[in-house]
Formats: C-alpha cells, sequence, structure tokens
C-alpha cells in the first residue's frame, strides 16, 4: 500500500478550521514530543484535550481516559501512540464519527490510515503537526 498524505493546501485548510484537538497518548512529561506538541498547538490557540489514562490533567486541560469519554466535539484526534495501537484508536475515531485524524511523525500505520480514509476522515500520517503548522500557517 502507498498512502499518499493531503496536498499542503488541503492541510493548511484543515488546520485553519480546528478548534479542537484530543491527544491521544500526551505525556504529562515536559520533555516528551507529545507535551511539546500539544504546548505548542495550546500556544497558537487551539484547545488541547488530553486523551490518556490514569492521568487527571495535562496543560492545565481534564484528561480523558478515551476518545468516547470526551464530552464535548473534537476536530483533530492527533495520535502520539506506536504504530501497533493506531488502528484501534482509528476504529473508535469511525465509531465516534470524528472527522480527521493526524497520526504524527514517526508512526507509520498505512492500513489503518486508508481505513480511516475510506471510511470518509481527513487523515494525515507520518506528519508532525507542529512542524507543519508552522510550515504552512506562519510562514
Amino acid at each position: 500500500m502507498s498512502f499518499a498524505n493531503p496536498t499542503d493546501a488541503e492541510i493548511r485548510a484543515l488546520l485553519g478550521q480546528v478548534k479542537t484537538i484530543a491527544v491521544v497518548g500526551l505525556s504529562p512529561k515536559p520533555g516528551r514530543p507529545s507535551h511539546t506538541v500539544a504546548r505548542a498547538m495550546q500556544g497558537f490557540g487551539y484547545r488541547i484535550i488530553p486523551v490518556r489514562p490514569a492521568v487527571d490533567s495535562v496543560l492545565g486541560e481534564k484528561a480523558y481516559a478515551s476518545l468516547r469519554e470526551v464530552p464535548e466535539r473534537i476536530d483533530l484526534v492527533d495520535v502520539f501512540r506506536a504504530a501497533e495501537h493506531v488502528p484501534a484508536v482509528v476504529e473508535e475515531c469511525l465509531a465516534l464519527d470524528l472527522p480527521a485524524i493526524w497520526i504524527q511523525e514517526g508512526i507509520v500505520a498505512e492500513a489503518a490510515a486508508g481505513r480511516a480514509r475510506a471510511a470518509g476522515m481527513t487523515v494525515v500520517l507520518d506528519r508532525c503537526l507542529y512542524k507543519d503548522y508552522v510550515r504552512l500557517m506562519t510562514a
């Protein structure tokens, strides 16, 4: 399978319409990439919702054990989990009819990404949300 990410124009449009980002695997540890990216995106004005079991809050926001527990609208799911966990995250997104998923840089799960896209989701695979935001939205 050869997965193709959305074009820069499509990613720019996505980032322009997203308001709330649920970050699956958001670490409470400031040195972790998930924390750094989420904090930066929060600084750019996005609402960050941590999705991580056994954590009460991260970045001043209440954390939830799963996407199903989040009581508000999610515009984008940003995934910081190992590739073997991505199919389950995709299935949860599909069950909740979520519009978009961003699978972070270094995480390659082409079959799961393809399943999400085939079901109508906007999907970005193996790219860094922060890097693409800086490249496309601040230039």
